[in-house]
């Protein structure tokens, strides 16, 4: 089976909702075939597109470029997705926007990048003047959603392909299960991910990890850091994480990582990583 003959697979409860769903329906699927080991080339490419342009509003909605950047240090192939998404679609100026940030971007200084990611705009007496014109472009950004609603054309993107499959919850985990099935080196896709996983794992992932074995929750996903969160009266950098309990933040202090409900701010669970030569070595 070839790239193009993948198709773009929605929840049928999802699809008769509203745009929101059905954008969220695809991400869903994307991420639990990530989840079950298929590839990108054995993916939809509309499908990535349409995740990697919700993924950039995300990300753009949360703490515009910066926080865009900060979270995908790598850029050039979410990049990629992002602007054939962001082009199919028909979100044209928001394609020409991200194109004009991100090489705005590009062409910082690295003390400028720091002080763009760094938020520091605010704080500086004599800002930048290269970062100034990329707060701009932030702002450009939140007031061109109100004309050309990305959310609006990513559903009816998604809608509009030809090959697209509606499917029960049963029977979309059957369908990936099927493509699954079909993988020659499953087994050697399995022991690499798990070997990958250990040896690469960054040390947010092994601290958010034992938070959840702590809770006795499952990690389902990471979906953001925020260099801005406030914690105890302080600005520190917070990681958003996802469980099979719910959504929960992860900050660390000295001493101690803590997992904490966003909402009530309530500590679920605590590890001290000090002395620990899994958080030293990782």
């Amino acid at each position: 089976m070839t790239t193009n003959e993948y198709p773009v697979v929605l929840n049928k409860t999802s699809f008769e909702a509203g745009n929101a769903d059905v954008v969220d329906s695809n991400v869903n699927v994307v991420n639990e075939m990530y989840q079950e080991l298929l590839n990108s080339d054995e993916i939809a490419p509309a499908a990535l597109n349409s995740y990697f342009v919700d993924f950039y509003l995300t990300q753009a909605l949360a703490g515009g470029f910066a926080q865009y950047v900060f979270t995908v240090p790598e850029r050039e192939e979410v990049d990629a997705y992002v602007r054939a998404g962001l082009a199919g679609m028909g979100a044209t100026r928001h394609l020409d926007l991200f194109n004009r940030t991100a090489a705005a971007f590009d062409a910082l200084s690295e003390d400028e990048a720091e002080a763009y990611l760094d938020g520091d705009l605010d704080e500086s007496e004599t800002p930048l003047s290269a970062v100034v014109v990329l707060d701009e472009l932030d702002g450009e950004f939140e007031a061109l959603l109100e004309e050309e609603d990305i959310i609006e054309l990513n559903a009816a993107f998604l809608r509009d392909q030809s090959d697209l499959l509606v499917l029960s919850d049963e029977e979309i985990h059957a369908h990936i299960a099927e493509r699954v099935s079909l993988i020659p080196d499953l087994e050697e896709r399995k022991a690499e991910a798990e070997e990958e996983a250990l040896a690469n794992a960054p040390e947010f992932e092994v601290i958010i990890r034992e938070l959840c074995d702590v809770a006795g929750y499952s990690l389902q996903k990471i979906t953001m850091g925020d260099p801005n969160y406030e914690h105890d009266g302080e600005k520190t950098l917070a990681w958003h994480f996802s469980t099979d309990h719910g959504d929960y933040i992860m900050v660390e202090d000295d001493d101690e990582a803590f997992m904490i409900h966003p909402e009530t701010k309530e500590i679920i669970a605590a590890v001290e990583f000090e002395e620990s030569d899994e958080f030293a070595d990782a």
